[in-house]
């Protein structure tokens, strides 16, 4: 018997959001201060992250990206010890062992991130199909960006995932850049997912700064892969705000493009919605804006305070 998706509400995704942008903040902060590697950052695309993640169920799992962040908070990880992950601590997720791109969380049914470009992809496909085999409930839940769009395993793993039948949820977050390269250089078309409609798999894109939108099309799509047992391809249309990894000057970002996405930033969207609608006071947001900023101090003073992993500790959690 399958689960429903998770249904969450505007206010608390809001939340999530600000609690996701003031971390990866932080990072960039500490890293210009000379306090923390450089990391890439996900600003901009929250929406995006909060909207999915936030339908799913313990049994479902996730494989993404560098530029993931956003899906283990909104999954529910702690900043803390995300955080002492990138410093490199012990009380780190993976003992800070994992660098500051490569967090897994398997309490949280986060399998992996991965930084080869479209890695994910087939690993996701490979987890879905263990899922299948073993009978096991959930979905797989696969993010990537446009510019995983463009390598060859994207089109394998979704050929195998529909021929297969496998339940997983490709999610691309189309933010517009690949790296230092505009998407409008490496491919026609605004869209990724008509694509799917040649590996005969249902898709839709979705305004991918508008957080409810992009919940309502993920419960939707989960529904859709366990009623019809096909993948399902879902493109979040957002934009990347801050440069591809800190520090990065963003000199090539056509200064009128981005600052007509800055016009429709995520979190200052929804904080509008929901004052207009009458869903939060401004007295609410501030109060938001005060507990997010309370969680971060907290995250770095812990992460900070860790310890470092013991030379005991070298060849342990090493597999052949």
């Amino acid at each position: 018997m399958t689960q429903t998706a998770r249904h969450d509400s505007a206010a608390s995704m809001l939340e999530c959001m600000m609690l996701i942008r003031a971390y990866e903040e932080k990072l960039a902060a500490m890293h210009a201060a000379g306090n923390a590697a450089g990391t890439c950052t996900s600003v901009g695309q929250e929406a995006a992250a909060v909207g999915v993640v936030r339908a799913l169920r313990p049994e479902d799992r996730i494989l993404t990206n560098h530029r993931s962040a956003g899906h283990l908070i909104a999954r529910g990880a702690d900043p803390g010890r995300m955080m002492a992950e990138v410093l490199g601590r012990s009380t780190g997720y993976c003992k800070g062992k994992s660098g500051s791109l490569h967090i897994s969380a398997k309490e949280l049914g986060v399998v992996l991130t991965s930084t080869i470009v479209g890695g994910e992809l087939s690993l996701a496909t490979g987890v879905a199909l263990s899922k299948s085999m073993l009978g096991e409930r959930g979905v797989v839940v696969c993010f990537f960006g446009d510019g995983a769009a463009c390598e060859g395993i994207f089109h394998e793993s979704l050929n195998l995932a529909a021929v297969w039948k496998l339940p997983i949820l490709f999610v691309c977050e189309n933010n517009q850049w690949q790296a230092f390269v505009h998407r409008n250089e490496t491919m026609l078309g605004d869209h990724i997912s008509p694509r799917a409609a040649t590996y005969g798999m249902p898709a839709k894109t979705v305004d991918g700064n508008d957080p409810q939108a992009v919940h309502a099309a993920a419960i939707e799509a989960i529904a859709a892969i366990e009623s019809t047992g096909m993948p399902y391809f879902l493109e979040a249309f957002t934009y990347r705000l801050r440069g591809h990894y800190e520090p990065d000057d963003q000199d090539y970002v056509d200064a009128a493009e981005l600052e007509s996405w800055r016009q429709r930033d995520p979190i200052e969207l929804a904080q509008r919605r929901l004052t207009a609608d009458g869903t939060l006071s401004v007295a609410d947001i501030t109060a938001m804006e005060e507990r997010v900023a309370a969680a971060i101090e907290k995250a770095a003073a812990f992460a900070t305070a860790s310890p470092f992993p013991d030379a005991s500790e070298l060849l342990t959690d090493v597999y052949a």
